[in-house]
């Protein structure tokens, strides 16, 4: 029987403490544990608090052995295992990993009868690979192999003589345990069923396939992780991460990891819904590229017809024009969040507003993602930003809580996910606050799909709450409305330099 890891015990302790008041979920979710789907009642769905997966883990701690104490007078949780110790306090947003201080994202809470902890605490302190899939609103469980053996291949946690990836050094390679790794990995991505590794130095991938469990494992000898791979991507105490795939049918997570350290090695494992065909380009040129476009054992997805551009590039005789993408968020049958108002109907004029003003700037060219009450698809979304290589994408929300929530906050947030776009982020948030007159909830990371599969600096803004009557009445004002789109063209024009 597999050991799933802290990721259990976290919830055994923290369920154990308050049993036995109801709650009804207001939505169907699921929780996907090594691959199994568990049963989760109504009383015990996952919540979306502030921009943070919480999650329940009462469901997978029955078939665990930890040793967990509580502390009735203190509301403490102390989980022990192998020398490592983590403490959580109901309610207290800084938690204990042996002996440091970790501020988390959200406090530990009770709803009903089960309480819930921030997803993202469980990955990045257990070693548990974590992630989770908005549109089917499922979250992915990996355990940790605790060691290499059998003939099944995986990401494994390697000892804890392996040393970072240095900081020094102008081609970031590592060396650990005497042994130096000759190439670095410096980014990863999945665009257009392709899982492009981008690389510095030449190297011989060994990729095969799992047939049992229908993955594709890509091996790099004699590699290590870049400095720019921990600016792109987030690689845990471990030396272990993932992408979270939420847009192609047959991919459920991409998972990366220092696989061995004698030699240095790079494993990166492609986990299929269902057996793929695939072929390998790899010309030395810095990229390494694992194409799933071939012919596949099912039937392919259904292809979703390219979003048009609905204002064409610039001339490429002026090359000091700088194109600005829009995105209103949601759209058609999507609807987005609100419960009197829809976001949808928010976004569109308001990204129509931006439009419009950059329209007049003679150095800027607009392109909307939508222009009317239509859906592209998230990877449209990105794709069209790629395609027509904007310089800068923004794209628009509004945010809520879930019904039945006790909180009911209210403010400005502005999302990014790699670190090139921090700067972008921070520039445009603080014209937006002021803009909106609403709490400044802050510049936040995040794993977006728009946000993340775009190529260049890209945010995205939640311009309040829908769930709050005062936001929502204040964002669906007009003058509100100009007020945000201004602040944006701001942000734009001073980030840009103009």
């Amino acid at each position: 029987m597999k050991k799933f890891g802290f990721l259990a015990l976290l919830l055994l302790l923290l369920v154990l403490v308050h049993p036995g008041t109801g709650y009804a979920g207001s939505a169907e979710t699921h929780i996907n544990l090594d691959g199994n789907d568990l049963k989760i009642s109504k009383e015990a769905q996952v919540q979306i608090v502030n921009g943070s997966v919480m999650v329940p883990l009462r469901l997978v701690t029955e078939q665990l052995g930890y040793t967990v104490k509580w502390d009735n007078v203190t509301k403490t949780a102390t989980i022990e295992q192998k020398g490592t110790t983590l403490k959580l306090i109901v309610n207290n947003a800084m938690a204990e990993a042996s002996g440091k201080q970790v501020k988390l994202d959200n406090p530990p809470f009770l709803s009903g009868n089960t309480t819930l902890v921030p997803l993202r605490f469980v990955g990045e302190q257990t070693g548990t690979t974590v992630g989770w899939d908005n549109v089917t609103k499922t979250v992915y469980l990996t355990s940790p192999v605790p060691e290499i053996g059998g003939s099944e291949p995986e990401i494994t946690v390697p000892d804890t003589s392996v040393t970072a990836p240095s900081d020094n050094g102008s081609n970031g390679n590592t060396t650990t345990d005497g042994n130096t790794s000759t190439a670095a990995v410096t980014n990863l991505s999945f665009i257009d069923n392709k899982l492009i590794i981008a690389m510095n130095g030449s190297v011989t991938p060994n990729v095969f396939t799992m047939t049992d469990k229908d993955r594709i494992v890509v091996d790099l000898p004699n590699t290590s992780f870049g400095d720019s791979f921990h600016q792109n991507l987030s690689v845990g105490k471990n030396q272990s991460g993932q992408l979270t795939i939420t847009e192609y049918p047959n991919v459920s997570t991409i998972r990366y990891s220092l696989f061995s350290s004698s030699p240095s090695t790079i494993r990166i494992v492609i986990d299929l819904n269902s057996a793929n065909n695939y072929s390998v380009t790899n010309a030395n040129d810095g990229l390494i590229i694992v194409d799933l476009n071939g012919t596949s054992t099912t039937p392919p997805a259904t292809t979703v017809p390219e979003v048009p551009v609905t204002t064409p590039p610039p001339s490429s005789g002026n090359t000091d024009k700088k194109i600005i993408v829009i995105d209103a968020g949601h759209g058609g049958k999507d609807p987005g969040t609100g419960s009197n108002r829809k976001e949808k109907d928010f976004t569109l004029p308001t990204a129509l507003k931006i439009a419009e003003l950059l329209k007049k700037e003679p150095n800027i060219e607009v392109v909307l993602t939508r222009s009317d009450d239509t859906y592209p698809t998230l990877q449209d979304r990105s794709n069209l930003a790629n395609k027509v290589k904007a310089d800068l994408f923004i794209s628009v929300h509004a945010n809520s809580i879930p019904v039945g929530s006790k909180s009911n906050p209210s403010g400005t947030e502005t999302y990014y996910t790699r670190k090139d776009s921090l700067l972008f982020a921070q520039t445009v948030h603080k014209y937006l606050t002021v803009a909106t007159g609403l709490q400044d909830r802050g510049v936040r990371q995040a794993n977006y799909h728009v946000t993340r599969e775009t190529k260049m600096p890209a945010i995205l803004l939640e311009c309040g709450y829908l769930s709050n009557t005062k936001d929502e009445a204040l964002l669906f004002t007009v003058d509100v409305q100009n007020r945000i789109a201004e602040a944006v063209v701001l942000g734009i024009k001073e980030y840009l330099g103009r």
